[in-house]
């Protein structure tokens, strides 16, 4: 039987809830101390489900991790993330935990063990006692980042997500991952990163494997490789966090200036089809189900009236009504749709509408009343 004890060590911050616990493993045969950083939204959001990051070397890695998506959240640029971190800090633990046989190149020894922990005990307990999405990340540093690779050996990996800071890799394995993500069946990301003033030994077979990951030509595969200069075997973790991280989530964004420009209100048509699209994209890639951005909205209303597609701003008015039931929005852009069409007796009834739901975003009531006036002031005189 697992048993967890909570450890003296409990803080909240203003951006989430950290803990240290001690998790008894059957499989380790002791104990492990694991750290949980809960996102700030968690107790108040009771059916809202996070990503979960796992890292190794989960003592000097969580901090870092945990303040970058801190920030990121804080800006909704990434999403919240329950962040993982497994301590190995004893003598020689991380080395033992990261053991494998030099023959065939697979975890062995204590390194099996620790390879069967976190799927067979770790990961289980963390999704049943939190609020999961079904996207993992797996992180860690030189031995711990080698170690990592092995879950990309299964014919159905259980991270999503693998990021693999300076990695000491096991014999064969920069020909055996990219064999292996060559045979994909589900969508995977890839994040490796080294510097200039890396440990020489490390970076040949680092290289190495980029050069073959390259010559995989497989969609399901998002893969990038970072190599800093002047960075050291330590500084290229802060360097490579933020990119590892955007690189994932990179979808999960909102609509960026530059995203609009070069994206957005370049189409000819299918302005809403893209913000669907979006949103879909995120459900089916992070598993996260997120309510369209009012900023979003603003953009494709935007591009709408930039190329004089009104009768898009019907189907805009339709996915509004379903993420902000209760808001205004719906049926301000209803009246938007009827007032650039020159149909003011409709848009004035929109508005009027709109008036009475709640505000949202830059959108008042004020504002709804003077569109209605405005709107009323076009009608013909009886």
């Amino acid at each position: 039987m697992k048993q967890v004890l909570l450890l003296l060590l409990f803080s909240v911050s203003g951006f989430s809830q950290k803990t240290t616990e001690l998790f008894n493993s059957t499989i380790l045969g002791g104990n492990r101390e694991i750290t949980i950083g809960l996102p700030p939204s968690y107790e108040k959001n009771p059916t809202k489900k996070y990503p979960i990051l796992l890292l190794l070397d989960g003592d000097y890695l969580f901090d870092p991790f945990y303040g970058a998506l801190s920030y990121g959240a804080y800006w909704d640029d990434l999403p919240e993330t329950i962040v993982i971190g497994i301590s190995q800090n004893k003598k020689d633990e991380r080395v033992d935990d990261s053991t494998y046989d030099e023959t065939d190149g697979i975890p062995s020894g204590k390194g099996a063990k620790f390879f069967e922990f976190i799927g067979g005990e770790l990961l289980p307990y963390i999704e049943k006692k939190y609020r999961v999405a079904p996207f993992r990340i797996i992180a860690g540093h030189d031995t711990t980042a080698g170690f990592l690779n092995f879950f990309l050996y299964k014919d159905s990996p259980i991270f999503n997500a693998y990021i693999s800071l300076s990695p000491e890799l096991a014999p064969e394995m920069e020909n055996r991952i990219p064999e292996k993500i060559s045979k994909l069946k589900q969508p995977i990301f890839y994040y490796q990163s080294s510097g200039d003033g890396d440990v020489k030994e490390l970076l040949d077979p680092i290289q190495k494997l980029d050069e073959n990951i390259k010559l995989v030509v497989n969609p399901l595969l998002s893969y990038k490789y970072d190599h800093f200069k002047d960075a050291s075997h330590y500084s290229l973790v802060l360097y490579s966090i933020p990119s590892a991280l955007y690189q994932f989530f990179g979808s999960y964004k909102p609509i960026s200036m530059s995203e609009y420009s070069n994206k957005i209100a370049v189409l000819p048509n299918g302005y809403v089809k893209y913000l669907t699209d979006k949103y879909d994209g995120i459900a089916k890639t992070l598993g996260l189900k997120v309510t369209i951005r009012v900023s979003d909205f603003k953009a494709i209303e935007a591009a709408i009236l930039k190329n004089k597609a009104y009768q898009e701003l019907d189907k805009l008015s339709e996915i509004a009504r379903k993420n902000y039931p209760k808001s205004m929005l719906a049926d301000y852009e209803l009246g938007l749709m009827y007032e650039k069409m020159g149909d003011p007796k409709k848009a004035a009834k929109s508005y009027q509408s709109a008036a009475q739901l709640e505000e949202i975003g830059d959108l008042t009531k004020d504002m709804m009343f003077e569109k209605f006036d405005d709107m009323k002031s076009l009608m013909p005189k009886k």
